[in-house]
């Protein structure tokens, strides 16, 4: 039996305080009121003060109302019943279906071991041209999506949720609007993707001690599908709300504050998580995706800054399109070779002539005569924004590939792009 104490120090806003010997950090407690019993996970730890961000907020909770620590951490059940299942940021479910309880295993675990790892190998097929064929996404990466307030980055995971060639889709939403959940859960259903998805869904009106958890609870299921020789791709949304909800508590706890206000652990917590990518050597495999919104448009603001240390590249995603110069994918020559010949040589061609045509652009919009090689590439500029940067296009990278030797034929003669002739010869359209 666990030891029940029956005064609380301290309450201020959702955390108490007690004293207590013998708690450990992340350890879970029940606080009994008049109101019911709530649960609250240790945040804290100072001699034999223990702070304890109670999850449904103090509300009716007083000095004198009894603290029991359970004894262990948050843990999420896991089994294959949580495909096609909803969850709240605490593990309960929110599509009022049946509580799963079975293989509890605890969550927020140490990242897993090197030597277990192996270097990433293999293309993930998202069907999207932006990332199949100019950035491609790396099986075991960790890639942020950057992106600003009003960008479509939501409808951008969706897509890639119900395209993407994995075996699990494991979606972690942290302070989503209603309707932001409400269009995940539709949608997914409605294309035959919620079968194979699990989703850890925390709204803005739920607890922020439940937007933390997010993360660890998505990472832990994928990690126990991973172990059982699955593909998984984790995504999450967003990682600027997780940080904010951990800036939240740490004011509430009165921490002293670092970089515009975010905990000093700020790059540590961030890691722990993105660290959870993983090919394991006899097993399957863990890919993350995050959107990370740019407080005003700012990557230098704190998350944005410390994410760009931990991951392996980024998507930028600005008007509704991914951004071809600020998107980045270091991983992708480990698997370009593996996909068409063409792949690199098409990427590369078709990149440098988009930023020609970017500069041509600007030559037009300050008033510049119009040489016959701007027109060519205000042609070819038009043609690519339209097929291939729209996130509406939907093709495999093979009808990408093709599809960019028809934009370049129909826009320049075959010595204008610059192409080796023997990819030339191989590849250009003869009709």
């Amino acid at each position: 039996m666990r030891k029940v104490y029956q005064k609380i120090e301290q309450i201020a806003g959702n955390v108490i305080v007690v004293r207590a010997d013998g708690v450990g950090y992340r350890e879970l407690a029940e606080v009994t009121s008049p109101f019911g019993v709530s649960l609250a996970q240790v945040i804290r730890l100072d001699g034999e003060q223990v702070y304890l961000q109670v999850f449904s907020g103090s509300r009716g909770i007083s000095t004198d109302s009894e603290v029991r620590f359970l004894g262990h951490t948050m843990e999420v059940p896991f089994s294959d019943a949580l495909l096609g299942r909803v969850f709240t940021g605490s593990g309960a479910p929110r599509d009022r279906g049946p509580a799963i309880t079975e293989n509890m295993t605890a969550i927020g675990g140490p990242s897993a071991n090197p030597a277990k790892r192996i270097i990433p190998r293999n293309m993930v097929r998202t069907g999207i041209p932006m990332i199949d064929l100019f950035n491609t996404l790396v099986e075991s990466q960790k890639l942020p999506i950057f992106s600003v307030a009003g960008e479509p980055y939501n409808p951008l995971l969706a897509r890639i949720a119900m395209q993407a060639e994995v075996d699990v889709i494991v979606l972690g939403g942290m302070g989503l609007k209603h309707d932001d959940y409400l269009f995940f859960r539709d949608t997914l259903e409605s294309q035959g993707a919620l079968s194979r998805s699990v989703l850890f869904i925390h709204t803005a009106a739920d607890p922020v001690v439940e937007c933390l958890m997010v993360p660890d609870l998505a990472l832990a299921v994928a990690e126990q599908f991973a172990l059982q020789n699955k593909r998984v791709l984790v995504l999450l949304t967003d990682m600027t709300t997780f940080s904010d909800a951990m800036k939240e508590i740490a004011i509430t706890m009165e921490q002293i504050p670092s970089n515009r206000g975010y905990p000093g652990d700020l790059y540590s917590q961030l890691a722990a998580r993105y660290e959870k990518a993983v090919d394991f050597d006899t097993a399957g495999s863990i890919t993350i995706l995050a959107v990370t919104t740019m407080p005003g448009d700012d990557v230098t603001h704190p998350v944005p800054d410390n994410t760009g240390y931990i991951t392996e590249g980024q998507f930028y995603l600005r008007n509704g399109r991914i951004e071809p110069f600020g998107s980045l994918s270091r991983l992708k020559q480990l698997v370009n070779k593996k996909t068409r010949e063409d792949h690199r040589t098409i990427m590369d061609s078709m990149i440098q002539l988009y930023a020609s045509y970017k500069d041509t652009l600007e030559k037009q919009s300050m008033g510049f005569r119009m040489s016959g090689w701007d027109q060519k590439l205000l042609k070819y500029g038009a043609r690519f924004e339209v097929e291939m940067m729209d996130l509406s296009v939907n093709i495999p990278i093979e009808k990408a590939l093709d599809l960019g030797w028809s934009i370049l034929a129909d826009c320049f003669e075959r010595a204008e792009t610059g192409i080796p002739t023997k990819l030339v010869e191989k590849y250009w359209p003869t009709a």
